[in-house]
């Protein structure tokens, strides 16, 4: 089998043609879903970024654990079974958390990989003595914290010198080159569409607005407060590149139809999370509520021995950890017994549901479960990170180190059954002025209020029911969800579940 695994990053499913009416233009995920199989149920495991990549990597959750991180000594990366098991796997990606603390451990599980440099904060280019002031005049002001990026753009004239360009020019380079060998594994992974939205003028210029002011295509993980010309110009933005993502991807397709690809690979499409553009009033993600549109992500498969089941879609739930056995599985390779997640080889052939309800969440916030029908958010009653830990062999979040006074006196404790044997260390998160949690970059949570939602008759999420009965299903999937993750003990108690042995 040859695999390619197509991985955007912070692409938002209601901006596809594939999954509904949308402004945005993209045909070529349309035209992929044609030769797909469609996941109209597909929900994320371990947020944001990197812990997604995580749960894909090893096929279970590790939000209850661990915060940002790298991959720990005991952790199975599927790349590197496959590696190790005969069949060559290779990373192309621009994603620049790769290059940083929380992330180092990635990329080396490939037998081979190739990184382009210089998309987002990417610490790239160097000018010792930047001049700020000048740098800044031509960006929005709340932009002007993004130093590296107003560098970065500089050498990013020409569409060819843009980070996912360059991604997807060497994913066509590897396929020219090996398509007619056997048994490899290809992960193309773009950031785009992750902010910032820059994407080359001719997208751009598709979507017009009214905006007059200083570029704009960065919006801080906060509440919405712009005025509607801006709010348009940041969508306007995203909708552009997106388009981009959706050209590109459509190269790979186009070298599939022209090198007869579709009867021997298999090709994969779908992203992390996605991403709030201001609706329930949020840009982003990270703070607020794991909402609709940033857990509900697409996914589409197309496999040579199914392709009688092209075009059709599939209602039954799915998450992310269900990718990398579906993988291993893929390539005639063993699943290791420490995987939670479900091959969804069976799904390809009907609609045959794989599991009952998906769990998902970040480190230190709600726990949320969903049955497809229902999605529940289930907060602490208080955030403080009195009694939270984070368990590790790897201490390094998103872009540093733990300071060495959160590791003086740190002591092992008792293995998980996921450690394969070895003690992990106990260490406090990271915490806020206020005692709190806080995710990457130091941001906080907010809107913290335990709900349920019917995304049957509530597909926005605005209007939160009221159900004893279907919020104690939930409870109890949730419960059971924790023990199949073997979730530290401490959890139990901070989201006020009662742990039955």
């Amino acid at each position: 089998m040859k695999t390619v695994f197509v991985l955007l990053d912070s692409l938002n499913r209601n901006a596809m043609e594939s999954y509904g009416d949308t402004s945005v233009i993209s045909p070529n995920f349309k035209r992929f879903a044609e030769r797909a199989i469609t996941f109209d149920n597909h929900y994320v495991g371990s947020l944001p970024c990197i812990p997604a990549r995580r749960d894909l990597h090893t096929g279970r959750l590790n939000f209850l654990h661990r915060s940002w991180g790298p991959l720990e000594p005991f952790d199975d990366s599927f790349p590197e079974l496959l590696k190790l098991n005969g069949t060559y796997s290779h990373i192309i990606t621009d994603h620049h958390h790769y290059f940083a603390d929380g992330g180092a451990t990635y990329h080396p599980r490939y037998s081979s990989w190739e990184l382009v440099r210089g998309q987002a904060i990417d610490r790239w280019k160097a000018h010792v003595n930047a001049d700020i002031d000048h740098l800044t005049l031509d960006y929005h002001p709340m932009q002007h914290n993004r130093v590296n990026y107003m560098i970065n753009r500089q050498y990013m004239g020409e569409e060819h010198e843009y980070s996912g360009p360059q991604t997807f020019a060497l994913g066509q380079e590897f396929l020219k080159k090996n398509h007619t060998e056997d048994n490899w594994f290809l992960q193309l992974e773009c950031f785009d569409p992750h902010e910032p939205f820059h994407a080359p003028p001719r997208f751009r210029e598709m979507y017009p607005t009214d905006y007059n002011g200083p570029i704009l295509d960065w919006p801080l993980y906060k509440r919405v407060n712009e005025s509607p010309e801006e709010i348009a110009e940041i969508r306007a933005n995203y909708a552009a590149l997106t388009t981009m993502c959706d050209e590109y991807f459509g190269k790979i397709l186009d070298f599939f139809d022209e090198n007869n690809m579709w009867q021997d690979t298999c090709l994969i499409l779908t992203t992390d999370h996605g991403f709030l553009l201001g609706e329930h009033d949020w840009w982003s993600k990270n703070r607020m509520p794991v909402f609709d549109e940033i857990s509900r992500i697409p996914l589409m498969v197309y496999h040579p021995e199914f392709a009688d089941q092209s075009g059709t879609r599939r209602k039954s739930l799915t998450q992310s950890i269900d990718i990398m056995p579906t993988i291993m599985e893929l390539h005639d390779h063993t699943i290791p017994e420490d995987v939670s997640g479900k091959s969804l080889i069976p799904l390809l052939a009907e609609d045959s549901p794989v599991r009952s309800t998906a769990m998902f969440g970040y480190f230190g916030a709600a726990c949320n479960i969903t049955d497809g029908t229902h999605v529940y958010h289930r907060y602490p009653e208080n955030l403080s990170a009195d009694g939270l830990y984070e368990y590790t062999l790897m201490p390094t979040r998103m872009t540093s180190r733990f300071p060495i006074s959160d590791l003086v006196g740190a002591t092992l404790t008792d293995p998980f059954k996921f450690t394969k044997g070895a003690p992990v260390m106990k260490l406090k998160p990271r915490t806020n002025e206020e005692g709190n949690p806080v995710e990457c970059q130091g941001m906080s949570f907010d809107n913290t209020k335990t709900q349920l939602y019917n995304l049957d008759t509530d597909p926005r999420q605005e209007n939160p029911i009221t159900n004893p009965e279907i919020e104690a299903k939930l409870v109890t999937e949730m419960i059971h969800h924790m023990k199949g993750a073997d979730a530290p003990a401490e959890m139990y108690a901070r989201f006020n579940l009662e742990l039955d042995n």
